[in-house]
């Protein structure tokens, strides 16, 4: 058996007025993946615990099988494995974002969906402001610190607090002075750089300092083979799933085109997925642009971004007869603007078939495989339990 499962981050919601009433997933156009509930059966997936945030990074360790209360140190070493950074066992990792955070308030965590190249040029000003500490461009206003002998802190996900003061939100915990002693220095450098200038003059939102969370030291993962006695590739243009993917040993598999945002190209994405699954016996697509939809509280994006999901799912079921399985990783709901650890809506086609006839919150919850924890969704996709344990 080959396995694809498609992951559409953040796609499920609540039911919205401007909807009329249903949800982003209710009202969009998803002929394909309601072919995957009517042909198969649904259920719903509690993907984060209730002593952890409902943050993306342990939403997909669960999904693909991984309790995090036995491998979960932080999204920062998750991310660094991705970029290809090398962890001391000391070192603690940070995911940072570049940010607009002006007269106290955070107005925006991505600063204007910074572009790649112009991040790099904000965070090259940054080299050796801080003692001590690594700066490491990524994707667009998602980048890395490394803290060498680091011991960790307190932080809040920049994505929960868009339009609230900062100031109690700041890191705490042992890193926390050094932490904000990088936010002064970036600061400082950011005040009259050439990218903020151009950006200004643009109309475009400046990236004015830096935002360090979730830190980290590096994980330890059993491999996915070893676990499941099968290959497994990651397609992803987000730095954290394909970390999670490296420390697990599965393919890392780069489409061009695939930008981790609205503008994604998910049609490139389902032939990455056709043709990776030639090879392997199990793909994870990653699309992300739900997610963005709904931080960004849009919700005619977060349905056009779902329609793009369905096109991926509809080019997989045309030239594929294996197993499909489609789901979110948490809801980010349009009125929050972030995440919630709610169950989630999945449908898998290629076992049995229940009464569902289409793809949403409300139907799977009414579907034949009830209500499970996370880790146990690849358990029941592939029908057995893990060959090693955590």
């Amino acid at each position: 058996m080959k396995y694809i499962v498609v992951l559409g981050d953040g796609m499920a919601d609540e039911p919205l007025d401007e909807l009329g009433g249903l949800t982003p997933l209710e009202y969009a156009d998803t002929p394909n993946m309601d072919r995957v509930a009517r042909e198969g059966a649904c259920g719903m997936l509690r993907t984060v615990r209730d002593e952890y945030d409902p943050g993306s990074d342990v939403a997909n360790l669960s999904v693909l099988g991984y309790d995090p209360g036995t491998c979960y140190t932080g999204r920062g070493p998750l991310e660094a494995a991705s970029m290809g950074i090398d962890m001391g066992p000391e070192d603690v990792a940070y995911r940072f974002n570049l940010v607009t955070l002006r007269g106290g308030v955070l107005e925006d965590f991505n600063a204007g969906h910074i572009t790649s190249e112009e991040g790099a040029a904000l965070i090259r000003s940054l080299e050796g402001s801080v003692e001590g500490v690594e700066f490491h461009p990524g994707i667009s206003y998602r980048n890395l610190m490394v803290v060498k002998g680091g011991r960790g802190a307190e932080t809040t996900p920049p994505h929960d607090i868009t339009g609230q003061t900062a100031d109690p939100h700041l890191p705490t915990g042992p890193d926390a002075p050094l932490l904000r002693q990088c936010m002064a220095a970036a600061e400082a450098a950011f005040a009259d750089h050439p990218v903020n200038r151009a950006r200004l003059a643009a109309g475009k939102l400046p990236a004015t300092t830096i935002w360090p969370w979730s830190g980290g030291k590096r994980p330890s993962l059993p491999l996915f083979r070893e676990r499941w006695g099968l290959s497994g590739g990651m397609i992803s243009a987000v730095d954290l799933l394909n970390g999670i993917a490296r420390y697990a040993g599965m393919e890392v598999i780069s489409v061009a085109g695939a930008t981790g945002f609205l503008d994604t190209d998910y049609a490139a994405k389902a032939r990455s997925a056709l043709e990776a699954i030639e090879r392997l016996d199990f793909v994870y697509v990653h699309i992300e642009a739900p997610d963005e939809a709904g931080h960004m509280g849009s919700a005619t994006e977060k349905v056009r971004a779902i329609e793009g999901v369905d096109g991926v799912v509809g080019t997989i079921l045309d030239h594929f007869d294996g197993t499909v399985a489609i789901l979110p990783d948490h809801p980010t709901p349009i009125h929050l603007k972030t995440h919630t650890r709610d169950p989630v809506p999945f449908a898998i086609r290629g076992g049995i078939r229940d009464n569902t006839v289409v793809y949403s919150e409300q139907e799977a919850a009414k579907g034949a495989f009830g209500l499970l924890e996370g880790p146990a969704f690849l358990s029941l996709l592939f029908g057995r339990e893990p060959a090693v344990r955590q």
